[in-house]
């Protein structure tokens, strides 16, 4: 049953307005008057037009009661229309005094008013005490919710009250559906629309447009266009927009356009112009958005702030800084989306601009702070960043999710994880890109082991993602410390989730189980990835690149291209390695070769030392030398060291020598040329050139540094750790119980087999 509506208990006694009884509404009497004297009407200021506006209609009322006319229920509604906050508390009363307050057109006018004024309870309330609502009324109330969940309950409500709908009914309801990307609620709709005989209708079909697009249902939202009888701009526009946000949909987006345009005739206005340009960023095509530019400034909209803050934007997608400055310099007013836009585009005059656009007179936003903060997360920027935290700190801004998550991975890559980990501790909501960016913190700064204590707490927390799984897979595979039970136990957890079918896992794994030495498990964790991309392909080439698999390593090469994969410079260099190890010279050149002329990748560093490697392998080691000669950039350590290490295993001294000085000067307080050098004298029995180079190590100040070996020694399923040790390490708590097993051992295999006679296990300490 509905409660009256007590309008009275809710009006403060300032408003000094009489509880007076219904009265005719042809007659004019005191009452009347003095109800429009006591009404308090705004002093309008000649350069204020919404007071202007507000007072007019009070105005109004007040001179047609005086005259002693008739108050009609059209001139109250006239008058709301233009009425929000206390001049509408005052309309309200004089309807409950006059009696207009029956008329359901006053009522639904009533409600309009106070759902825009932010005062949806009042208009709730009195739809609750309406006796007999009609459908103008249900669909106020509906279009006056915040929550898109409660709109849509409603909605469902409206249906089951057996309220029959309208245009503006299934229009709300889609808006709704759309803001909350609910592709179930829009077909539900969108088959009672059909129901209903409102197919045709142009305004419920531009919603269903939207609503689909909303719900990255692109066929969804073509097939709705491509039916509508009658299309406006609107229709045009809201497919537009659609495929635009679609990232995969951009060339469909300006193939519309110049359907729309061309063959159509519709004259696009700054929304379609806005959109195309933004597809022409996402789809790479430059020369179509500088003609939709000429165009744009043509028509005169190249200035709206929305034309021209997608233009920079596509500018700077196509490598075009210059263009993408020239169009905000160019810019009369400048939004905060511009500012921020141009922020992200010049990161190296980030704070300038930050300036400039305070200076303006513009308030950033948590977006400008996340892009400013970006620009300011380098190493060597430290000062700047905290200085922009502090900033963040004072007005607050610092609280927001999406800025607290930005700190934390500039912290990491400040390598200051103590901020960073301070930052997320002083946060009060955290999601997974909380957590993610904190654990991917600790685990790009080798901080292994708490990376994965983060990851212990996060599961407890929030749902882990692919990209949480991608930073503990990582800190797994370069921590030689972390057992890889414990790497099985997350691939388990990752097959619960259902997450083994991502792309970026399936690479994450198969690059743990073949860096920790299970090729199987590596192999059978890409055939059983779904989508196989350049990430799963690469990480299973380099796996089998690593374990010497050659003729695999060429198998899955060539099916990665049957699958139109193209290469990049890591697979590529997994290819040339399995060449390397083989000892395939000829096919090894042949694939580099192939880079520049097929695969259109220029070589790294990484790549021309492979070929030496190659060559140095198979004695050629003056057509290794003539290689790095040819190259177009100077040979790097790795490829020196290779054909230093080369001339070693063919007793080439001169060139040895020669390789020797050019690393010596690369990096010369490293210790690799002095022993490969002294290995190679040490090899040709010249033992003068052996102390001269030690001599000149320690002249230097180089040291030889310490090589360590880990063992995986225990096999509980929760074991995190393995140990690491050096040659003589006593540290392990167990070491005299090991010392001794490798003495033992050693004895044992050298009594059993003469072939271990030359075993030296004196340099093993006694207990």
């Amino acid at each position: 049953m509905r409660r009256p509506f007590a309008l009275r208990n809710l009006l403060a006694p300032s408003l000094l307005v009489p509880t007076v009884r219904h009265r005719p509404l042809l007659r004019s009497s005191l009452s009347h008057h003095q109800l429009l004297d006591e009404i308090t009407l705004p002093n309008p200021a000649p350069t204020c037009p919404e007071n202007a506006a507000t007072f007019r209609p009070l105005q109004i009322i007040r001179d047609r009661l005086r005259s002693e006319a008739s108050l009609d229920p059209a001139t109250v509604v006239m008058s709301l229309k233009q009425c929000r906050g206390r001049p509408g508390l005052q309309i309200h009363a004089l309807a409950l005094s006059s009696g207009l307050d029956a008329y359901v057109i006053i009522s639904n006018s009533l409600m309009n008013m106070y759902s825009k004024s932010g005062s949806f309870d009042l208009a709730r309330k009195m739809f609750d005490s309406m006796p007999c609502p009609d459908v103008v009324s249900w669909n106020t109330i509906l279009s006056g919710f915040a929550s898109g969940a409660e709109a849509l309950e409603f909605a469902a409500l409206i249906r089951r009250a057996g309220v029959p709908s309208d245009p503006v009914t299934f229009t709300v309801v889609l808006a709704f559906a759309a803001d909350l990307q609910a592709l179930e609620s829009a077909q539900q709709v969108h088959c009672l629309v059909l129901k209903s005989g409102f197919g045709s209708d142009i305004i419920v079909g531009n919603a269903l447009i939207t609503a689909y697009s909303r719900a990255a249902c692109a066929d969804e939202a073509k097939r709705v266009f491509d039916e509508m009888a009658v299309r406006d701009l609107v229709s045009w526009n809201s497919l537009l927009c659609g495929l635009t946000q679609d990232g995969d949909c951009g060339t469909e987006a300006i193939e519309l356009f110049l359907m729309m345009v061309r063959e159509e005739g519709v004259r696009p206005d700054r929304i379609s112009l806005a959109s195309v340009i933004s597809a022409c960023g996402h789809d790479g095509s430059a020369g179509l958005g500088c003609q939709v530019h000429g165009f744009a400034r043509k028509v005169g909209v190249e200035d709206h702030a929305s034309v021209s803050n997608v233009l920079m934007s596509m500018y700077y997608k196509h490598g075009d800084i210059d263009s993408a400055k020239r169009v905000f310099e160019n810019m009369t007013e400048r939004d905060v989306i511009a500012w921020t836009t141009m922020i992200s585009i010049e990161s190296e005059n980030a704070v300038p601009l930050f300036n400039g656009m305070r200076h303006d007179g513009v308030q950033p936003n948590d977006v400008t702070f996340v892009a400013l903060i970006f620009a300011v997360s380098d190493e060597h920027l430290m000062r700047e960043g905290q200085m922009v935290h502090g900033v963040c700190f004072k007005i607050g801004i610092a609280a927001e999710v999406n800025v607290s998550n930005s700190l934390i991975t500039m912290y990491a890559k400040l390598k200051s994880m103590e901020e960073a980990r301070r930052v997320f501790d002083g946060m009060h909501c955290r999601e997974t890109v909380s957590w993610n960016a904190l654990l991917s913190g600790f685990a790009q700064n080798g901080l292994r082991e708490e990376a994965l204590e983060v990851f212990s707490s996060l599961i407890g927390h929030c749902k882990p993602n692919q990209y949480t799984f991608g930073s503990v897979l990582s800190a797994i595979t370069a921590g030689q410390t972390v057992s890889l039970t414990y790497g099985q136990g997350c691939h388990g957890r990752i097959i619960r989730l259902g997450l083994n079918t991502d792309a970026y896992v399936s690479g994450a794994l198969i690059d743990m189980y073949a860096k920790r030495g299970s090729i199987d498990e590596a192999q059978r964790a890409f055939d059983e990835s779904v989508v196989k991309g350049l990430v799963g392909w690469t990480a299973i080439i380099s796996a089998h690149a690593k374990h010497g698999n050659y003729e695999e390593v060429m198998s899955l090469f060539e099916g990665m291209k049957r699958m139109g994969v193209r290469a990049d410079h890591i697979t590529l260099l997994a290819v040339l390695v399995a060449c390397g190890g083989k000892g395939m010279v000829d096919e090894g050149r042949k694939v580099f070769d192939s880079m520049v002329q097929e695969q259109e990748v220029e070589p790294w560093a990484e790549h021309y030392a492979c070929v030496v490697d190659m060559l140095g392998k198979a004695g050629r080691l003056d057509e290794a030398e003539e290689f790095l000669r040819l190259a177009p950039t100077p040979p790097g350590v790795s490829a020196l060291q290779s054909l230093l290490g080369a001339c070693r295993v063919h007793g080439n001294v001169d060139m040895g020598s020669r390789v020797a000085e050019a690393l010596m000067e690369l990096e010369p307080g490293q210790s690799g040329a002095y022993v490969l050098m002294s290995n190679i004298y040490a090899d040709m029995g010249d033992w003068d050139n052996v102390a001269k180079m030690r001599r000149g190590m320690r002249q230097r100040g180089v040291k030889k540094e310490v090589g360590f070996s880990w063992v995986d020694a225990d096999v509980t399923d929760d074991s995190i750790h393995m140990h690491k040790f050096s040659s003589g390490d006593r540290t392990h708590p167990w070491a005299e119980e090991i010392h001794s097993m490798a003495r033992s051992l050693g004895s044992e295999m050298k009594a059993r087999d003469e072939d271990w006679s030359d075993i030296d296990v004196a340099h093993l300490p006694n207990p």
